[in-house]
């Protein structure tokens, strides 16, 4: 790895602590203006603090991101789809590497969908990406999207899309957490982030999902709608960088979710 992708990877994952804590607010590409996120600007200002990254749009960033902040950010790439299209798989690269130079991203991000009938679209994508980044020092993150085939979420498929992603050359890849999430992470040999998806039922399952993930190897957790839809979004993001950064047990950590 060349050192001005080293340099991107390590304002994303943390040297200190080897981990990352991410913000996830890149929705709208194919959910619209999910609640919470109808004014992007007003949801993340008081998380940015707490936060190692952003994930978002080039539209997002360039609308609602103030310019002067020091946060790096993870610039998501594809699209096409809808929620209310014919298959969310169906997605391509809708902004180019020399954009996400222009705008300083620290790596790019795009789904792929193993399994759909868009696999071999998403995975010639995805390698196109690596191709470039190589060339430009930019760092890939590969989501292992499953769609609205959420049943898809159990070890012995996400060990195969983190594994074809990590083949592909992703420096870094974004997954589910599942059980035997052990076998995910050590069958994929570059660093493995965890999603929130959607919301969960209660703010202790957010915070359960985040230690087991961090527990079971995962470098850290890119989350959205289970910490900006939180009714103490602050409290969420400082419990859950609690438990990635400082090892704080679930119980250590639920004492964020009663301030303000």
């Amino acid at each position: 790895m060349d050192w001005g992708m080293k340099n991107r990877v390590s304002r994303l994952i943390k040297p200190k602590t080897g981990k990352a804590v991410w913000l996830a607010i890149d929705h709208g590409y194919f959910l619209g203006p999910v609640s919470k996120l109808e004014d992007p600007a007003k949801t993340i200002k008081p998380l940015i603090p707490y936060t190692d990254a952003l994930m978002l749009t080039r539209g997002i960033l360039r609308n609602c991101v103030d310019a002067g902040l020091e946060i790096p950010f993870l610039l998501r790439v594809s699209g096409g789809n809808s929620i209310v299209g014919p298959a969310l798989s169906d997605e391509s690269i809708h902004t180019s590497m020399e954009e996400a130079l222009r705008l300083n991203a620290s790596a790019v991000a795009f789904s792929v969908y193993v399994g759909s009938q868009h696999e071999n679209q998403t995975l010639t994508c995805l390698g196109q990406l690596v191709n470039e980044g190589q060339r430009f020092g930019m760092p890939v993150l590969a989501v292992t999207a499953v769609g609205k085939e959420l049943e898809k979420r159990d070890a012995r498929y996400l060990s195969l899309s983190c594994r074809i992603a990590a083949e592909l050359g992703a420096q870094i890849v974004k997954t589910y957490y599942c059980d035997d999430f052990e076998k995910v992470v050590k069958s994929c040999p570059v660093p493995v982030v965890v999603a929130g998806g959607p919301k969960l039922d209660t703010e202790m399952d957010v915070l359960d999902l985040a230690h087991e993930a961090v527990t079971a190897g995962a470098r850290g957790v890119d989350m959205g709608r289970n910490i900006w839809q939180s009714s103490n979004a602050v409290g969420m993001i400082k419990a859950i960088r609690s438990i990635v950064h400082d090892g704080s047990s679930v119980k250590e950590a639920a004492k964020f979710l009663n301030q303000k």
